[in-house]
């Protein structure tokens, strides 16, 4: 049985080994990220910033911030390109692309004012995390590749983000992050397939296009097969794959190209999981912690609108998930931003 004081004795003596890992985590890939930015000189840095604030709630996937570099794509590193054609179905002919991300997500429960929230509820949960990816594109196809590193529990931060932050905003205090899942190193690996264009037509004298998914993650923190589509309708579409997004979540792009100085285009898609493993519901993986029932389906529905200007994009999604648990109340809803230049 989960007993919440030896939850947090436990909590305080890992939090030294695991904060140890962000350290880790942050000098294998700051490295790496300076290293491209110095090596290819332009490529496209992203901020992602997921918050369900901007409907004024604030539970269940409550915020996820990222930021993401990826270089330009005409001089890829010699391992980028060996990897990719060692990849069996990877496209062997295309664009190799590659990119880092660092991000931290946290979950909640409904009532955040409870020191000790009802066990039927989502658990408070954190995940501090950094992403090496890479892909090929083909112009029509884009495969994807990321490995996930990252840790689960008070070494997240996601604690005292979120204090910080009410704080600022003079918002309710936090009060249960004591029952939070405990610290756990995390791997994933995700593959994504898009197809961009697979209908191209002009609609009223604008743009129109389909771009199916498919995809999967495996891991400890996350493991799922999903499949989806997306839908975009604009003047001069760029070529990109959608706004940049926090998996799990419908793909898209952290590099863009632009089709003309200035354009537009309005989007939807939706997303179907599989969900086998989702440790911010099923709980840690090695220890007692807080867990509930999670649904093995879950959808995704989004909409929102793209801009470009030249180097830049800015985009806005409302985004839809379905109910992730058996005892939750009803679906979720929240917006994600997301700025991107290029340089």
């Amino acid at each position: 049985m989960w007993n919440p004081r030896k939850h947090r004795a436990r909590n305080n003596t890992g939090a030294r080994s695991c904060a140890l890992a962000i350290v880790w985590l942050t000098s294998m890939l700051a490295p790496l990220v300076a290293h491209a930015a110095e090596d290819s000189g332009t490529g496209t840095f992203s901020f992602v910033l997921e918050n369900d604030l901007f409907y004024n709630t604030d539970r269940n996937y409550t915020s996820g911030v990222q930021i993401a570099w990826v270089p330009r794509v005409d001089s890829p590193p010699d391992w980028a390109v060996r990897v990719a054609r060692q990849i069996p179905w990877f496209p062997q002919e295309g664009r190799v692309r590659h990119g880092y991300a660092l991000g931290q997500n946290m979950f909640t429960p409904r009532d955040i004012t409870l020191i000790n929230p009802p066990l039927e509820d989502r658990p408070y949960a954190g995940w501090l995390y950094g992403t090496v990816g890479l892909g090929v594109e083909t112009g029509r196809q884009l495969d994807q590749l990321a490995l996930t590193l990252g840790v689960v529990g008070p070494a997240s931060l996601a604690e005292q983000s979120q204090k910080f932050v009410h704080k600022l905003r003079n918002k309710n205090r936090p009060s249960g992050w004591d029952t939070q899942l405990g610290n756990e190193p995390g791997m994933m690996l995700n593959y994504q397939r898009s197809w961009r264009g697979y209908a191209t037509k002009t609609l009223a004298g604008l743009d129109f296009d389909l771009t199916p998914h498919i995809g999967g993650a495996l891991g400890n923190i996350y493991t799922y097969a999903n499949t989806g589509l997306t839908m975009r309708y604009g003047k001069h579409l760029p070529t990109d794959y959608g706004p940049l997004r926090i998996q799990p979540s419908l793909p898209g792009s952290g590099f863009f190209t632009p089709a003309y100085k200035f354009s537009w285009y309005l989007f939807g898609g939706f997303e179907g999981r599989a969900v086998a493993r989702n440790i911010f519901l099923d709980g840690n993986t090695f220890r007692d912690s807080r867990s509930v029932v999670k649904k093995p389906l879950v959808g995704d529905l989004q909409w929102g609108v793209v801009m470009t200007w030249g180097g830049v994009r800015l985009s806005y999604t409302h985004a839809v998930r379905t109910r992730e648990f058996n005892t939750q109340t009803g679906s979720d809803q929240f917006g994600a931003f997301s700025l991107s230049m290029s340089f």
